[in-house]
């Protein structure tokens, strides 16, 4: 979806004109008889603003249709309420915290199976998956390695048992990826990262791409309640109407920040799909449409929390801050912060090490957010320089 197409297919009120879509700060809408109305009834089932939001979304993914919760975690969640007790979850193994405590915590108790596998290897897909996999739950990139799965190879897996399969495409955007075209069921976006883009509230979406699908989730969220208020629905078309220009500018900070990185003598890996050396460069070049996001993580020759904490801490434009994707560049220390909630066993089977950084680059110049990580690779030496004595 072109940036024209995006700026243009949010609509003017019909109303008054209004260039901006309005904020129906209502709880409840007036009926002409009992079920006769204009299409409202109460704002937990359906908002004007809302609405709006949840058309553009499903357009953005080519879905069928669209669905805005209160947090990214409350999409997640409900996606897993279409399972039943004995049904099988198959997940990528470097998944994102909320994720893993989600499953672990609340779901595995109430009798769904949770197994973790690489994912960017297919045959790991193909091994774990059984008749009872109603679930295959993939990122890509996943959050925190930036790794990536061949969406349209684990979706004929997935298929071959009757499994949906659900993609967490917050780190690839709409811009940089349509999952459902793919050959995924259902997609899942963290609104509060880049759709919303202004780190400014936080949202989740979920898109579907059959009538069927749309109903159960629609049943869920009504049922459940966890719905995005008119007033984040407003912030969020917002950031819809900039989000193609933000996007391509921060993939293309990150890719100058990654080459900066993996030229770097303090640091011992980088990760990152737009560069050449990524396991799955290939797959990414073609899903992403050669726009790799602007989240690049990387670890430290002195694999240590105490050196990762120096470095996080002597940043200037790079904030330590959990979340991404917004205008400004953030940094976090993954197994302190977004990821703690995970065992550290499990965090460094998954690749997740100990002096794992990962960084979201803004819309800053990028020679300004690569000297400031160059002095603050400065500030680290000559703090453990000073330690040494």
């Amino acid at each position: 979806m072109s940036a024209t197409h995006i700026i243009h297919s949010v609509p003017s009120d019909p109303l008054t004109g209004a260039i901006s879509v309005p904020v129906y700060q209502t709880s409840t809408f007036i009926q002409e008889a009992p079920g006769v109305n204009k299409g409202f009834d109460y704002a937990r089932t359906n908002n004007p603003t809302r609405k709006v939001l949840e058309d553009l979304v499903a357009k953005l993914e080519r879905g069928n249709s669209a669905f805005a919760f209160a947090t990214g975690l409350a999409a997640i969640d409900s996606v897993l309420k279409l399972l039943s007790t004995g049904d099988e979850i198959l997940a990528v193994d470097d998944i994102y915290g909320g994720a893993y405590r989600l499953f672990t915590h609340v779901y595995q108790k109430l009798g769904i199976k949770v197994t973790y596998v690489d994912t960017t290897e297919v045959a790991n897909v193909a091994k774990a998956i059984t008749s009872r996999t109603k679930l295959v739950w993939i990122e890509s990139p996943t959050n925190p390695t930036l790794k990536v799965s061949d969406i349209a190879t684990i979706s004929t897996i997935a298929k071959s048992v009757g499994a949906l399969l659900v993609v967490d495409n917050t780190f690839a955007s709409p811009i940089g990826q349509n999952p459902l075209d793919l050959g995924a069921d259902i997609v899942i976006h963290s609104g509060t990262k880049y759709i919303g883009g202004h780190s400014d509230l936080v949202a989740g979406l979920v898109v579907t791409k059959t009538q069927e699908l749309s109903e159960k989730i629609k049943f869920i969220q009504n049922a459940s309640g966890g719905v995005l208020g008119p007033w984040d629905c407003f912030l969020t078309i917002r950031g819809i109407e900039t989000l193609d220009l933000r996007f391509r500018k921060q993939c293309e900070n990150a890719l100058l920040v990654a080459k900066f990185l993996q030229n770097h003598e303090a640091v011992a890996k980088v990760y990152y799909p737009g560069l050449k050396q990524h396991k799955n460069y290939e797959i990414a070049k073609v899903q992403q449409a050669g726009l790799f996001g602007g989240v690049v993580s990387f670890t430290l020759k002195d694999d240590t929390q105490e050196a990762a904490n120096q470095f996080v801490t002597n940043t200037q434009y790079f904030k330590l801050a959990e979340s991404l994707g917004g205008v400004k560049s953030l940094l976090c220390h993954p197994a302190q912060m977004t990821h703690a909630s995970i065992p550290r066993e499990r965090r460094l089977k998954a690749g997740i090490q100990d002096s794992l950084i990962r960084l979201s680059c803004g819309i800053e110049e990028a020679q300004d957010l690569i000297d400031d990580l160059a002095g603050a690779f400065q500030k680290v030496t000559v703090l453990t320089e000073v330690s040494s004595f």
